[in-house]
């Protein structure tokens, strides 16, 4: 627990306090579930992360087969679509033909594209990553005409 920080909201004029300082999100959700649980307004809160840094997790190696393969998934899943949404309208030709064949043709250029664009960056990115926002602290804030009653609601 800290001392009262005051700021304002930029959307508006409310001012807030904060209540309390946690190192990860996790424990922040926590104190304003238990003021939800007690019948706070919890739309009077916010949860504010500071020190914001990117983190970038490597998940593998990128090869061209494996460009070409992902490519092939999300082109048969765009092939899907565009079967479903085809077929719909097209009652007369057989709404599984559709989609298969448009399944095929969309996996088929998924793979095309995919190999392709993996290709043009000429071996620069060879990897496959996952990417996050994370900060360094999370403050839970009230607005600032109803901190008090929210420290009482938790006993602090």
């Amino acid at each position: 627990m800290t001392e009262p920080i005051h700021t304002t909201d930029i959307q508006s004029d409310v001012r807030y306090e904060t209540i309390a300082r946690f190192p990860d999100y996790a424990e922040a959700q926590a104190v304003v579930d238990q003021l939800s649980d007690r019948e706070f307004d919890v739309s009077t809160i916010k949860i504010v992360g500071e020190g914001l840094r990117s983190e970038e997790f490597v998940t593998g190696r990128m090869t061209k087969g494996r460009a070409a393969l992902a490519g092939l998934g999300s082109g048969a899943w765009f092939g899907l679509f565009i079967g479903i949404l085809f077929g719909l309208f097209a009652p007369g030709f057989g709404l599984l033909s559709i989609i298969l064949w448009s399944v095929v043709i969309g996996a088929i250029w998924g793979a095309i594209f995919g190999f392709v664009a993996h290709l043009a960056t000429g071996g620069k990115r060879d990897f496959k990553s996952l990417k996050t926002m994370a900060a360094e602290t999370y403050l839970v804030q009230v607005q600032a005409s109803r901190a008090n009653e929210a420290m009482s609601v938790l006993g602090r």
